[in-house]
């Protein structure tokens, strides 16, 4: 909706989500989302992450930014830090050490994170995962982490980051995103 919203005011936008959002990203993505619930190592599920976000940036994202294109992306590198980082408590040196190797200094402009209770968070993603509900099906305890993180992550950085209340309609999220997007970015997203 945010996407759409932008390119309504005229803007050109590419919406990609993560992990994928670039052919070889989705195949990692698919290693990802999807099968038993500790497959991975946190060692190895991070890396996995990184290795999809690296093609995303290669293939996506830094082509549409050198185009002029605005990206607005479902996820990126805080959803590792929240999910690895303190979902599976790897700690965040780890991934911020890889985060700077993989990605270097590349950071979006604005990250809007979407806040809700623990289980209405998991009954919406349940309800729209598709089979790929591999997260979905770790513990609350995981759950609480990831969300903690984000909390977290978005108070150490205010300048980038704003938490939303995602507890409204879809439409009145919707709005609030775009008056973030409007008042953080400046005039072009009026």
């Amino acid at each position: 909706m945010l996407a759409e919203s932008l390119r309504g005011l005229g803007l050109s936008v590419v919406a990609t989500r993560e992990p994928g959002g670039a052919p070889a990203a989705e195949e990692i993505r698919a290693l990802l989302v999807q099968g038993a619930v500790r497959r991975w190592s946190p060692v190895s599920e991070t890396l996995l992450h990184y290795a999809a976000r690296r093609e995303h940036l290669d293939h996506t994202i830094l082509p549409a930014l050198a185009a002029g294109q605005w990206v607005v992306s479902d996820r990126f590198a805080d959803s590792t830090m929240a999910y690895q980082g303190y979902g599976l408590e790897l700690g965040t040196t780890f991934v911020a050490t890889l985060h700077h190797l993989a990605v270097g200094a590349i950071a979006p402009d604005l990250t809007l994170v979407l806040d809700l209770p623990v289980e209405e968070g998991l009954a919406r993603a349940v309800a729209r995962a598709g089979g790929e509900d591999r997260y979905e099906r770790m513990d609350r305890a995981f759950h609480e982490r990831v969300r903690r993180g984000f909390l977290a992550i978005a108070e150490a950085d205010p300048e980038r980051c704003v938490v939303i209340d995602a507890g409204g309609s879809p439409e009145a999220v919707a709005a609030a995103l775009l008056e973030h997007v409007a008042a953080r970015l400046g005039p072009v997203a009026t």
